[in-house]
């Protein structure tokens, strides 16, 4: 298992193509595209997900974040997973299943800023910048994110709060 504190924020952000023109233009390196889904279970406030990336490999993954329209800091762990249609089981008869969020990932990097273009199902396409970081790095990295809202035109406007998994259940609870 792997701990982690991160900056990081989300933004609405329609064109995802004009992203990826941005990206070519700094030199963002491509690390790939993938289909995530990933399972949120009942744990109260807390956040605890089963990522499927592919359908080959599971991850996992606890966080900390607020829900703050802002870049935030958050902790992480993440944990890979070798059988996780088993856990799923376990964890979903356990806990129950509190939503699935289904998406298209592209991922990229940026002095050391993962970047990820996000086309989430039912909700739209999103922008997502994530940095690990120390608390002695803090500042210059949350400095490096608002650098990076700039070139992608990112306003405060733009930006999200809530987890996808919160979008999503605000969304099916009004449909």
């Amino acid at each position: 298992m792997v701990g982690k504190l991160l900056v990081e924020l989300k933004a609405k952000y329609t064109d995802l193509n004009k992203a990826r023109e941005i990206l070519k233009e700094i030199n963002a390196k491509f690390i790939g595209r993938y289909h995530q889904v990933d399972t949120y279970y009942l744990i109260g406030e807390k956040r605890l997900k089963l990522r499927n990336v592919d359908d080959k490999e599971y991850f996992l993954v606890y966080y900390e974040r607020p829900n703050l329209a802002s870049i935030k800091q958050s902790k992480i762990i993440l944990a890979k997973i070798l059988d996780g249609i088993e856990l799923n089981e376990i964890l979903e008869d356990i806990l129950g299943i509190k939503v699935i969020v289904d998406k298209i990932r592209e991922i990229y990097e940026y002095k050391g800023v993962r970047i990820h273009l996000d086309s989430v199902k039912y909700l739209g396409n999103f922008i997502e910048f994530e940095k690990p970081t120390t608390k002695n790095k803090i500042v210059n990295d949350r400095k490096l994110l608002e650098d990076l809202m700039l070139t992608f035109r990112i306003t405060r406007d733009d930006l999200i709060g809530k987890s996808y998994s919160d979008l999503l259940l605000d969304h099916l609870t009004k449909s």
